[in-house]
């Protein structure tokens, strides 16, 4: 692992080129541009929102401000997963000239397509930032822990991206599969709602290594209150093996 980590930070420079190409590729005859960047979180959020709404009818309730918040802090960093998931998850076929005619560190692909999707990630921030201002989410020592969170979604992101790109080269199946997977996935993702809503239930849902962060971004954030850090640890450590089996694999069937 500690050879990759050293060879892309070798070819930094190629790195950067690579990820600017696919920015640059994805937003050229785009009509929106960098508008994409927040129609997807926009969405589910919308969506949440109208689950929320569905829940507090259900239980009597109101929807609140709050409540609002809570989709829209889960809300950027799912859209952030499934979209870098899926671009990695394809980046060695987009690629298979360059990978096929020059010698170059074949993680660099996947690793790119994420880094890309950070950039849209960054993006939503600002815009999430103002919704949360307009919902008056104040800011509290508890916002310490976001740049942790997002490195711990980043590792796990990238460590099943690497992974998912290398199977997507022997079982072309591999990019319908994680279609339909993402797809269905957000139900079973705190995302439109908070896991201690299914009692018991809960750490069964938690065990999903995204479901920690999700719950923590809402924690830190709306809450203002410490992340559940036995299940916050669970998630790091379960995205750190993630990371190092992906590169072990990916090594071992290498293009």
């Amino acid at each position: 692992m500690s050879t990759s980590l050293a060879e892309l930070a070798a070819r930094r420079d190629l790195l950067y080129m690579i990820t600017w190409r696919e920015i640059r590729i994805k937003y050229k005859q785009s009509v929106m541009g960098m508008l994409w960047a927040i129609l997807m979180p926009v969405v589910i959020v919308a969506a949440g929102v109208v689950v929320r709404y569905g829940f507090s009818l259900m239980a009597g309730t109101s929807l609140t401000p709050a409540d609002v918040a809570s989709v829209s802090v889960r809300a950027v960093p799912w859209a952030f997963f499934v979209s870098s998931v899926r671009f990695a998850t394809s980046s060695l076929i987009a690629n298979t000239e360059l990978v096929t005619k020059i010698y170059l560190p074949r993680e660099i692909f996947p690793v790119a397509a994420m880094l890309s999707q950070l950039v849209d990630f960054g993006v939503a921030s600002l815009v999430l930032l103002v919704i949360l201002t307009a919902l008056g989410v104040g800011v509290s020592v508890q916002l310490l822990w976001v740049p942790v969170l997002v490195v711990i979604l980043v590792v796990l992101t990238t460590g099943l991206g690497i992974l998912l790109s290398a199977a997507s080269l022997f079982f072309r199946d591999v990019k319908y599969l994680v279609e339909v997977v993402l797809t269905f996935a957000i139900f079973f993702t705190p995302v439109f709602y908070d896991a201690r809503m299914f009692g018991r239930w809960a750490p069964a849902l938690m065990l999903n290594p995204v479901a920690p962060i999700l719950e923590s971004f809402s924690s830190v954030v709306v809450t203002q209150t410490a992340p559940p850090l036995w299940w916050l640890g669970y998630s790091a450590i379960a995205s750190l093996l993630t990371f190092v089996a992906a590169l072990s694999v990916f090594h071992k069937f290498e293009p």
